[in-house]
């Protein structure tokens, strides 16, 4: 069964933000599985305000462990990597995996020195990211081509072929919505109020314009229980995942409380337009996360 990125997902523990050294991504994946989730993603980065582990490599190991649920990326960074190359690693997955990538792709920019490591200018990252998504139907199915500038250069027909993922697009920008339309994917939120995904929905309609309409998947993190110290455990997460600033801005949409009350709090997202969901645990036990987050997730309507 081809996996959709508009189920209901969990975030794997890539990152160690607190330091243990503990990064239960294989068991994670298979307890979420097992729990009944539709899909398991991870983040992309080079380097970044926590440890994190290659996405790449990761969707590897955790493909080897799973037959059920879709594998994602939430987002890769394209334009960070050698296009051919990339596309090679992906059609790989899809082989491994029986065909359950889900491909969400953004342009990312939050970490200059990443960007600086790879020797790719974070200016030129939209361009790159877009050449890389014009040419990626024609890669995966093994036909030969030429990608234009900036890299100016043939490639040669990769095989075995395999098939396009389901593609979704991450961004808060403008440009990220048209590139969304323009590429017949799905959307990607974050740190989103439903009053923001309300517009966000309204303002892809006008894009699509009579075209397929992009459905929303949306990234929500959520405490890994309802006390006050599982909240504060939150905000440490975010301030240490995503720097001080970002994850203070991001605690503001955390979702907390017991498993009634985030099944509302995602129903109340359902309502605006959203289509399925990334839940990422903001908690230093993933694992109990998860089993909190499936409580939660079994009031949640379809």
């Amino acid at each position: 069964m081809t996996p959709d990125p508009c189920g209901v997902g969990v975030r794997l523990p890539t990152s160690d933000p607190f330091g243990d050294g503990a990064l239960p991504v294989v068991e994670a994946a298979v307890r979420a599985e097992s729990a009944g989730f539709d899909a398991v993603w991870v983040g992309d980065h080079l380097a970044f305000h926590a440890p994190i582990l290659d996405a790449l490599v990761t969707l590897g190991a955790v493909s080897a462990v799973t037959r059920r649920v879709g594998v994602g990326l939430a987002v890769l960074l394209p334009a960070l990597r050698e296009p051919v190359a990339l596309a090679k690693q992906i059609a790989t997955l899809q082989v491994l995996s029986g065909d359950r990538l889900l491909l969400g792709v953004g342009v990312g920019g939050e970490s200059p020195a990443e960007w600086a490591a790879a020797g790719v200018p974070v200016t030129g990252r939209g361009r790159r990211t877009d050449v890389f998504l014009d040419a990626l139907p024609g890669l995966l199915a093994g036909r030969p081509g030429v990608l234009p500038a900036p890299h100016d250069r043939p490639f040669p027909a990769l095989t075995p072929a395999a098939p396009l993922p389901a593609l979704v697009v991450g961004g808060r920008s403008d440009a990220a919505l048209r590139r969304t339309v323009r590429h017949g994917a799905d959307w990607l939120g974050i740190w989103s109020s439903p009053e923001r995904v309300r517009r966000t929905r309204d303002r892809l309609d006008e894009l699509a314009a009579g075209a397929r309409r992009p459905r929303i998947v949306l990234d929500v993190f959520v405490a890994a229980g309802p006390s006050a110290d599982d909240r504060a455990e939150a905000q440490a997460f975010l301030a240490r995942t995503y720097g001080a600033e970002s994850g203070a801005a991001m605690h503001r949409h955390l979702l907390a409380g017991d498993p009634r009350r985030i099944a509302e709090d995602l129903a109340a997202y359902r309502a605006v337009g959203v289509d399925g969901f990334v839940l990422t645990p903001a908690a230093r036990d993933p694992l109990r996360a998860i089993e909190h987050l499936a409580a939660a997730t079994d009031g949640v309507p379809a």
